[in-house]
């Protein structure tokens, strides 16, 4: 760092494998710390800095620093690399994954030329891009602020949620009898329905926690509903309970099992309909007869397909 932190520059390196990678993420969570500029320098060939500089001299370490990349820049291709970019689900996928690593940039000089590199980097529309930073700022905002008055008040006494407490509307009437559903009759759902659909997150978070539970169970295992309700957090163990040993709604077993299937297929359908309308967002912003529009064009043709196929099985 040069006299002048505001002006100087801290360089980390790290090993080149899987392990100095999160490294180079840990580093980034402290890089408020640093009024300097940040960059990363990962040796090549497997050598870590050490055996670079003991390997091939001086002269190895100080192209390693000249090839440094700004830390943003190693984190945001770090968020990007697991995901499939050659797709519209990738790129939303990716977009939402590193659009916060933007949002944390506290320089706003430097923020506008970070949209453009992910931007680049996703193939997406600088203004499309710059709408998920937004929003992720405000996220951001929202969740220190709840922070900052979860620490000023006291902490609340957990209180055990009910199946009777949940709100009345159709998206938690949807996911609470899915989850009824699911631990009651998994067994006779369709595999395939059942496992798409236990993937797909609920808005609700007490529903959330038994979805959760359930989603990382041994379902190959005997008495795994019970096992997954054990494993949820409190204070949501008792709605659980509850959602496992309530009455099904229905009149017969078989009526049970055709009801449990409908729900399963029916959060696939309002996942379906949820990427429809991101997507009929998205091709107001790209012109009709660019590439980008064609393959907007052709997700919606295969959601629509998925969604009739679910309908009508």
């Amino acid at each position: 760092m040069g006299d002048d932190s505001s002006s100087g520059e801290v360089v980390f390196t790290f090993d080149p494998d899987a392990a100095g990678q999160k490294a180079a993420l840990r580093a980034f969570a402290d890089e408020k710390r640093f009024a300097a500029q940040t960059y990363v320098a990962v040796a090549p060939e497997g050598l870590d800095p050490c055996d670079l500089r003991l390997q091939r001299g001086d002269g190895a370490v100080r192209a390693l620093m000249e090839n440094k990349n700004p830390m943003f820049e190693f984190v945001i291709d770090q968020r990007l690399k697991d995901f499939d970019l050659g797709s519209v689900e990738g790129r939303a996928g990716a977009l939402r994954a590193a659009a916060p690593i933007v949002a944390d940039i506290r320089d706003p000089s430097l923020r506008p030329g970070y949209v453009r590199v992910l931007a680049r980097r996703l193939g997406l529309d600088m203004p499309e891009v710059q709408a998920a930073v937004e929003r992720a700022a405000r996220g951001a905002d929202r969740a220190e602020q709840r922070e900052n008055a979860r620490v000023a008040e006291p902490a609340p006494i957990a209180v055990s949620v009910t199946m009777a407490s949940l709100p009345n509307t159709r998206d938690v009437a949807l996911e609470r009898g899915a989850m009824m559903a699911f631990l009651q009759y998994g067994h006779r759902i369709d595999p395939d329905v059942f496992l798409r659909a236990l993937q797909l997150p609920f808005g609700h978070p007490a529903l959330e926690a038994v979805r959760s539970s359930l989603a990382s169970t041994d379902l190959s295992q005997p008495g795994w509903a019970v096992a997954a309700v054990e494993a949820v957090r409190e204070p949501f163990r008792s709605l659980a309970a509850e959602l496992l040993t309530a009455e099904f709604p229905a009149r017969t077993e078989e009526d049970a099992v055709a009801s449990a299937n409908d729900l399963a297929r029916g959060l696939l359908v309002r996942e379906l309909q949820r990427e429809k309308d991101e997507l009929l967002r998205g091709i107001q912003r790209v012109p009709p007869d660019s590439e980008e529009g064609r393959r907007l064009r052709l997700r919606l043709r295969e959601l629509d397909a998925d969604r009739q196929r679910l309908i009508a099985s």
